[in-house]
């Protein structure tokens, strides 16, 4: 039985979808169909904390249409795995952010890793998000590659040149075994890189689209067996009683006054 999964890319833009479709798609499970999406009526861009904020209010709705329309699980596809833990309070699908299934994944690559990520303002972000999933020494260090993702995008041979050279560079300084790429697009780039003939860095990287998807997979069809339910309990409860009402209420005036954003 065929598996939907929606790969949100979490940008007002259109701009990064045909590369992770071009860089992933083959790797989807002959029974998985891989929709690769954008948001609208946000920033286009994630790499400030106030526009990530923004974008995770329209990223929520994306996420609870994804399962009014089928989909088996959503990956959101941006390494500060923006509303992630807040989406899965809100649909019972998979939720997956590719950070949180790196670090997960990541020991079967190797027994030590370390992020590079984008740019310098995510490496104490990153940093956080070593701690609150609990990663311990296992997670060296971070580093970043010094670029915004709207640059990337416009220039994809020096990104690919950088992760070549400042990979194997970071690794060994902090003396971790792998690199997990710590942004989707430097980790796409990257992987078209060596799609069109590139030499590797020589260091295992450890793709973070194609972590998202395999865990997506996974889960998808635990959940489809009755083998993954969120416990409802604590962290992840849900609205009822009146706090339901208060919730549908909030989610209409958003959808009646969503901004707009110039292109």
């Amino acid at each position: 039985m065929t598996k939907r999964i929606n790969f949100i890319n979490p940008f007002g833009s259109e701009s990064y979808d045909a590369i992770i479709e071009k860089t992933l798609s083959h790797y989807a499970a002959g029974d998985t169909v891989l929709d690769v999406t954008h948001l609208e009526n946000c920033p286009q861009d994630i790499d400030f904390f106030y526009s990530k904020h923004m974008i995770e209010q329209s990223l929520y709705e994306q996420i609870m249409r994804s399962q009014e329309t089928g989909y088996d699980a959503v990956i959101v596809g941006c390494l500060y795995d923006p509303g992630v833990r807040v989406a899965r309070e809100l649909v019972d699908i998979p939720v997956i952010g590719p950070l949180e299934a790196s670090f997960q994944m990541a020991a079967y690559y190797g027994h030590s890793t370390m992020v590079l990520t984008d740019h310098r303002k995510a490496v104490p972000y990153i940093y956080d998000q070593v701690r609150l999933n609990g990663q311990g020494n296992t997670v060296r260090g971070v580093d970043a590659i010094d670029w915004f993702v709207k640059d990337m995008i416009k220039d994809r041979a020096s990104v690919a040149r950088d992760v070549v050279r400042l990979s194997k560079e970071a690794a060994q300084r902090f003396g971790a075994e792998t690199v997990i790429m710590g942004c989707t697009i430097i980790a796409a780039i990257y992987q078209e890189y060596l799609m069109e003939g590139g030499e590797p860095s020589g260091v295992p990287i450890i793709n973070p689209n194609l972590m998202a998807l395999k865990v997506a997979e996974g889960l998808a069809d635990l959940h489809r067996q009755g083998g993954y339910f969120l416990a409802r309990s604590g962290f992840y409860m849900q609205p009822t009683g009146h706090f339901k009402g208060e919730f549908e209420n909030a989610r209409r005036v958003w959808n009646a006054s969503k901004p707009i954003f110039e292109r």
